[in-house]
Formats: structure tokens, sequence, C-alpha cells
């Protein structure tokens, strides 16, 4: 059979029993995993049912269970009851949450996620496609194309599946007519081209009749392609993970000092490639660069290499401070984009609308980010696949194409270069709200919060507060992974300021509130920013503590205090931050920090000479 378009049908391979004493066990095997998808009652768990029955694939008496329980119940048997567990799913007649069905085959074994195809479950379906290398769509015949056949395609579109076969299910219904079939071959592949989507199968099938599903049926002497089993045998497992540009998102440091182990642990899973010990690494967007040095396992020997798929752990040669949410990259491999503006397309699943002008959460890989929808590009017709433009936001249920802009930079991938760390998710609230792929970073035209809030000022000028005082207003900002240690000396040295006359202030951000949250830590940045600009302009010395802080932070936070002057004290001495003063860990300590603080924040310019 020839596809539109003059491309071949996918070539068929044999799925004959296994001889006598070859059985293989499934553990031995490859797996793969596949995704069916479709429209509301077009019959997609009907097909799986019938292909995990006619294979054998079922439990010991699980198919009499279910005919016995239908028999007692005066309903027909359904094969889409060998899946639908769930009372809920019974007694509506449709799938509600993804169900996950094994089969074997002396090839591989296999993995089959039944999604829903109700659009009020459109989330559980993609969360089902996600973890797919291969999907089944599956349209009936005797209703054609719907809307939502058109939003699936899309989706398996957008997380980068392209190994697709659509099944043409119910053509006992039109009595197995081939023009009837080629008329929805056209349509949908027409459909699907236009997304870079090219089927490997179209099949007409009947799965409550089992035609074309495991067998090949008399009723389409005019269709020579694969049977759902032969198709399904013939999807490739992509292995390709293993060769592409390493990226692991940072999801946490693991440290057991207290346990006498002063290792540091950078954890994750890996997305994409492979590390070994004494490769170069980046993490970014802080671009802070180290070398592995080992691999580390919980039990036995350490790897000598972690590769796409594993969850690892690595440790570092020199020590740096990357934080959870950064992209670790290889140094001798291209680099991911790194950008606050991104052009993206997204699925909207949230009942209230994707607006401008309120803040959302914005999770990619271990990112997680506040970020505002800036611009509405286009929002797909999915009855034409026309961009309409001039469109506000973006309601429930909509593809579309935005421009979002977060407020700390992010590294990704486009779409087209790699597609697991291009995938984001949307959450407002407590709910995931939209999904969507980078497709570009854009450059960044300026930011919202350059000046801040401003208030309206009193007659008194800042030479005559200066005059007065004796010192200009300033910020000095201590800052340290410990934030207990940045507000101890932080507050001894604004002791020390206030005893030798000057006008000072201190604040730890630490009170502000709690920075677990995405949104709250972005907002107490921001508040602590108006803070320093407020004390700073009354020509007061602001003095202020932060911890756990990134360059990111506080070039922002200086930009909040403009047109006064920031300084910050690293008291960690990373090197990165762009502080203004650095002190050695060694020397915070003791009796003679706070003055030696004093006395390096004078010579700075910071403070008046004593």
């Amino acid at each position: 059979m020839t596809l539109p378009g003059g491309r071949p049908a996918v070539e068929t391979q044999s799925c004959a029993a296994p001889t006598p004493g070859d059985e293989v066990s499934p553990f031995d095997l490859e797996r793969l995993d596949i995704v069916a998808v479709g429209h509301v009652d077009h019959g997609k768990s009907t097909v799986i049912g019938r292909l995990m029955a006619d294979t054998g694939s079922l439990p010991d008496g699980k198919l009499e269970q279910v005919r016995q329980m239908c028999a007692q119940n005066a309903r027909p048997f359904e094969y889409a009851f060998l899946l639908d567990a769930l009372k809920n799913e019974q007694a509506q007649g449709i799938t509600i949450d993804t169900a996950r069905c094994f089969f074997t085959t002396p090839r591989r074994h296999y993995i089959i996620h039944d999604a829903p195809g109700h659009v009020e479950f459109l989330k559980n379906m993609i969360t089902g496609a996600s973890r797919a290398q291969a999907a089944l769509l599956v349209i009936d015949a005797h209703e054609g194309v719907r809307e939502n056949s058109k939003r699936h395609g899309y989706i398996l579109s957008m997380l980068g599946i392209r190994q697709i076969s659509v099944l043409v299910n119910k053509m006992d219904l039109l009595g197995w007519e081939q023009a009837k079939f080629e008329a929805i071959v056209d349509e949908y592949a027409d459909f699907l081209g236009r997304l870079g989507v090219h089927p490997m199968s179209f099949i007409p099938v009947s799965a409550r009749e089992g035609d074309n599903i495991v067998a090949r049926s008399a009723v389409t002497p005019w269709y020579d392609g694969p049977t759902v089993l032969e198709q399904v045998e013939a999807f490739e497992r992509l292995e390709d993970d293993l060769d592409r540009p390493f990226r692991m998102p940072l999801q946490d440091v693991y440290k057991f000092t207290a346990a006498g182990d002063d290792r540091r642990i950078f954890v994750g899973t890996v997305e994409t490639g492979r590390v070994r010990p004494g490769d170069g690494v980046v993490f970014l967007p802080s671009g802070k660069q180290s070398s592995v040095k080992t691999i580390e396992a919980l039990s036995g020997p350490r790897p000598d290499e972690a590769f796409a798929g594993q969850a690892t752990g690595v440790t570092l040669e020199t020590q740096v401070y990357a934080k959870p949410g950064e992209l670790m990259v290889r140094a001798d491999e291209p680099e991911p984009l790194v950008a606050t503006r991104i052009r993206a397309n997204i699925f909207w699943m949230a009942t209230a609308p994707l607006v401008r002008g309120r803040r959302y959460v914005l999770r990619m890989g271990a990112a997680r980010v506040a970020a505002e929808l800036e611009q509405v590009i286009s929002v797909l017709d999915e009855q034409e696949l026309q961009s309409v433009s001039g469109v506000g936001q973006v309601e429930r249920h909509d593809v579309a194409e935005v421009i979002l802009r977060a407020v700390r930079p992010v590294a990704f991938d486009p779409a087209d270069v790699l597609e697991p760390t291009s995938r984001f998710v949307i959450v407002h609230g407590w709910d995931t709200a939209g999904c969507g792929i980078a497709l570009e970073a854009l450059e960044d035209k300026g930011r919202g919060d350059v000046t801040g809030r401003r208030f309206r000022r009193g007659e008194v000028s800042d030479a005559e507060r200066a005059a007065r005082y004796g010192h200009q207003g300033r910020a000095i900002v201590f800052v340290s992974h410990s934030g207990e240690a940045a507000h101890a000396l932080a507050a001894e040295v604004e002791r020390r300021m206030f005893g030798r006359g000057l006008h000072s202030f201190y604040l730890s951000a630490a009170d502000l509130g709690d920075d677990k949250d995405v949104l709250a830590r972005e907002g107490h940045l921001g508040r602590l920013g108006e803070i320093a600009w407020a004390m700073t302009d009354a020509g007061i010395i602001f003095v202020a503590s932060l911890g756990d802080v990134d360059r990111f932070d506080l070039d922002r936070l200086r930009r909040l205090a403009v047109p006064h002057q920031v300084y910050v004290v690293d008291m960690d001495a990373q090197g990165d931050l762009g502080a203004d003063l650095e002190i050695p860990p060694a020397g915070v300590t003791g009796d003679g920090a706070a003055e030696e603080a004093l006395r390096a924040l004078a010579a700075a310019g910071a403070l008046p000479e004593s």
C-alpha cells in the first residue's frame, strides 16, 4: 500500500511464536512505550483490549471474568472493559485516567499507555503520551476526523513523537468501503503533514471483530499494509538519546557534613547523552564550570559513566555553588540557549485563560521560575489549521504560539534541536495549567522592574540629607550560602556603624517571608529592592543579609535601587557574583570580623573614613 504523497507503507515483520525452549524472559528483551490516543468513543480501548486478548497477553481467567461480569449486569461484552478497570470508567463508557497495559512478543516487551480521549481529561492524555516513543492514533471511520483527533495529532507532534500509526476503526459499520477509508486517510494525512508529522501507516480495522488487529482480514483484499501487531513490531526503539549532547537538570545537591563526609553530590536524571569522570561540565544559566570527579552509586562500585535515562549523582573536582534548577552540560558539546524571553508553542488546559499581567510558574527541567505572558503571536484554528493573530489571551484547549517572559534566565534547547530539554509546563496555583515546547530564545528588550515602584518624594534633596548625616544613602548587602552567617555579620556591622554615628538600618531578607515558593521568592526580592531604594533615598545606609543568591538576583537588586548604589559583600569568596567586596570564608569568623569588614567597606568607598 502507498500512503498519500507517494510514501510507501511500513515494511512488516513476522510475529511467529517462538519454538519450545526458545522462550525469552521479558526482562531480557528491549522495552518500548506506546501511547494509544483518539477521540472519545472512537474505540481505542477496544483496540488495545483486542490486541491483548488475541496475543494471549491477558492474565489467566481475565477474559472469562469480564464476560461473566457483563452477563451478571446484563451488559454486552466489550473488549474495552479489559482496560477500563475503574468503576467510573465502566459506568460512563469512557477512559478517565491513563492505564498501562503490558504484553510481550518474541521481539520485545511493550507498555501501552491507554490515554483518555475526552477533552476534559487531556492532562491525563499528555501525561501518558510524554512517556512514549510511538503512538497508535484511533479514528472512528463512521464519525471521521473530529476536533479532538486534531488536538491529539498536534500534541503528539509537540511532544516530538514521530512514529505514528493511524488506525481507522469501525470500518465494518461502513461495509469496508475502500473509498471512505481513503477519504479519511487523505484528510488526516494532509492535516498531520502540515504539522510536520508523517504517519508510518493507516490501517483499516474493526477492533470489535478483530479484523487487521493481529491477523490479516479477508474483508480487506484491497489493503496490503501491516496489521496493528505487525506495525507495533515495526516501531523502532529510539536509542539516539545516548548520542545526543549531555543534559542533566540539577535537582538537588546532597551534603553529608554531619556524618563527616565532605562530598557534595550533584544529583539529577540524565535527559540525553552521557558523562564520564574527567569530562568538563558547565552549569547554566550561571555559567559555573568544573569537571566530573566521580559518578556516585547507592551501593556497589562507582559507575564509569552516567547516561540518558539514569537518575544519578556526580562529584566535582573543584567545588562550585550551583543551584537546583540549573542545567548541567558538557563543556565540549554544543551549549543550550539561555534567555528570559522565550518564543514557544503551548497547549492551554486550565479553565481560566492564559492572560497578560498574571504571574505563573514556568517549570522547565528542574528549573522553577516566575514568568508572564508577554504576547500571543497567534492561536491555531483547529478546523482550518490556520494561525489567527490579534488574540489577547489563550483560552482553554487552545494551541498557541506565544512569547513568555521569565523573571530570571532559563537554560533550554529549541524543540528542533533537542526536544526533551525544550519541554515545559506552566503552573498556576496548584494546577498544571499548560504545557509546551520552546522554539527560540529572544533578545531581552529591557525589564519592567528596572526602576521598580517609586514613591512621591518630599522637598529635601539628597545633598541636604548628605550634609545633615555626613554621608550619602547606600545599600550594603552581605551574601552567603549560610543565611545565618550573613545575618550575624551584617547585624554586627550595622551595630558598629550606628555606634560611630552613621545613620543605618539593618534588615534580614529571611524575615520577608518563606522563599520556598517560587512566586513568593521573586516577590520578596522585589520588596527588598523597594525597601533598599526607599532607605537609601532617605539618606540611610541600608544593611541587609541574603542567603543562597546568584548573580542575577544581585543584578536585579541593583536595578531596583537605581540611582542609589548597592555594595555587595560576598562572604564565600565565590568570585562569580559580581561582588564589590569578597571576604574569604576563613575571614568571617572571630571577634575582629565586623571591624575587618568595616575597614574593607571604607577602603572600597562604601563608608566614610572613620
